[in-house]
């Protein structure tokens, strides 16, 4: 796909906001917008947010706006609709992971199943592509490797992978391009020389990590 001349609109969490990167110029949408000399960029990032819906508040009302409800307000010139979230459903969402016939935003499954149908249906025509979460190194507690030990977890939370295989799932059944930085973003903050070179703490990119993760979403989008 020709990227340039481009509308993109990035629906994110901390991430997408651009916390890690010492100027936001290097946050990724923004190295996307010069690299590929797009039309303009819309960001949606909002720290700390989940695809799922939160069952008790969170201390900061700002982290219970799931990306189900922020997606009726996308920029619907855009041409194309890169979310880019699940984290946060990991480490502190309580919304239990659900079954695959979930198809409300109160389960991980559900949600998921939600926010693209949603974005099909209210934004025909946009090419819609989702990032799974990448590796996540944020303390010595709190590994992608084993499930988050956060308290207000669901007794049936899992390790980071099994919500990027929840998100390539469902994401067949609408046909939906999933970029997988589990695997294919190439760097692991387990590894302490990815943290030290990609990380601003393990979780979040610096902004050596998002150049890298600029170039992953881009070649994913030339490639569509």
């Amino acid at each position: 796909m020709e990227l340039k001349g481009k509308i993109i609109d990035f629906i994110g969490d901390s991430i997408t906001e651009g916390v890690g990167v010492t100027d936001l110029n290097n946050r990724y949408d923004q190295v996307m917008l010069r690299t590929c000399e797009l039309k303009v960029v819309y960001n949606y990032g909002i720290s700390g947010t989940r695809l799922a819906h939160q069952i008790r508040p969170s201390d900061i009302p700002r982290f219970d706006l799931c990306f189900c409800g922020r997606a009726y307000d996308l920029n619907p010139a855009a041409d194309i609709i890169v979310v880019y979230g699940g984290i946060n459903d990991y480490i502190h969402g309580d919304a239990p992971i659900g079954q695959s016939s979930d198809r409300t935003p109160a389960t991980f499954y559900g949600a998921v199943h939600f926010l693209m149908n949603l974005l099909q249906t209210r934004y025909p025509g946009k090419v819609i592509v989702f990032m799974a979460p990448a590796h996540c190194f944020f303390h010595k507690e709190l590994s992608d490797t084993k499930a988050s030990n956060y308290p207000n977890k669901q007794p049936d939370a899992l390790p980071t992978i099994h919500y990027v295989r929840i998100i390539q799932e469902v994401a067949q059944t609408y046909q939906i391009p999933v970029l997988d930085l589990y695997t294919h973003l190439g760097i692991d903050p387990n590894r302490q020389e990815d943290y030290d070179r990609y990380t601003a703490d393990g979780l979040h990119f610096n902004d050596a990590g998002h150049h890298v993760l600029a170039e992953r979403l881009i070649a994913f989008l030339k490639a569509l």
